[in-house]
This record gives structure tokens, C-alpha cells and sequence, in this order.
């Protein structure tokens, strides 16, 4: 994704936060989401959770799976299931590059954030490898290192 689309118009909803803690990020793309009625309600309120979420490619088609997105609270007998699987689009041509690279042992699609482009909702998604318990380790003793060499450098 280019770094000059964000910010312009965009307003995020839910971000994973613990994704890039918990895999290493080799590419991300851009994929909309359909969604019902109520679920687009919930979302601009921003009660969107995606921890635990991914996305499988299932008969040719992308899909979110585990992402849960809270009932709206006027939506009565109307309202969705919140943690149904919803559908994400992407070209079919990305989506058989997906399959090829997701085919690879330890690769995965997972969400890393949930915005709105405009009136559209969009998923940032990332091509992800997970992480290691000594590369967790390792990455943490990074950033307190550089944490205190600014620190040190600030003084």
C-alpha cells in the first residue's frame, strides 16, 4: 500500500494491535469488506474487535474469519451475527497470488487494521510470518535499547 493514500480521507475503526508483535510483516494490501446493514452502523461507532482474526481463501474467494463486530444497539430483530465470516475483495488476480504465497509452510493473511476510504470500509491485511519466542524476546530488548539510548541522549 502507498504510504501518500493514508491519512487523506481515511478514519480508522479497529486496529490488531498485537500483530506486529506477534509476526513478521513481508506485505500488506488493501481489501474491502462486505458487510450487512447494522455491521456498518456498529463499525462507524467503531466497536469492531479484531483480535484472534484472519483471513483463509475459501473457494476461490477471501474471507475474514474471527473478527468479531458488536451487534448495533438500535438494530432489533435486524441485527447480524458478530462473529459471522465476512467476505473481502480483492482483484481476482491478487487473490490467486495470495493462494501461491499463503501456500508456503508459516505464511498467513491476517488483519491489521479496519478503517473507512471515503463511505467504503476497508481491511489492511498482511502477508505475515509468525514470530518465534526469541524473536518476541529479541525485538523487546531492541526497543528498550533504543529507549535508553535516547534517553541518554536527551540528558
Amino acid at each position: 500500500m502507498k504510504e501518500v493514500e493514508r491519512g487523506i480521507n481515511e478514519r480508522v475503526v479497529a486496529t490488531n494491535r498485537k500483530a506486529r508483535h506477534e509476526f513478521f510483516i513481508v506485505e500488506t494490501y488493501e481489501a474491502g469488506i462486505s458487510l450487512v446493514g447494522t455491521e456498518v452502523k456498529s463499525l462507524r461507532q467503531g466497536k469492531m474487535n479484531l483480535q484472534e482474526s484472519y483471513a483463509v481463501i475459501r473457494d476461490g474467494q477471501l474471507v475474514l474469519e474471527g473478527a468479531h463486530i458488536s451487534p448495533y444497539e438500535r438494530g432489533g430483530y435486524v441485527n447480524h451475527d458478530p462473529d459471522r465470516p465476512r467476505r473481502l475483495l480483492l482483484h481476482r488476480k491478487e487473490i490467486r497470488k495470495l493462494i501461491g504465497k499463503t501456500a508456503v509452510k508459516g505464511m498467513t493473511l491476517i488483519p491489521l487494521r479496519v478503517y473507512f476510504k471515503g463511505q467504503h470500509a476497508k481491511v489492511e491485511l498482511a502477508l505475515a510470518r509468525g514470530k518465534h519466542e526469541y524473536d518476541k524476546r529479541q525485538a523487546i530488548a531492541q526497543r528498550e535499547m533504543k529507549r535508553e539510548m535516547e534517553r541518554q541522549h536527551d540528558d
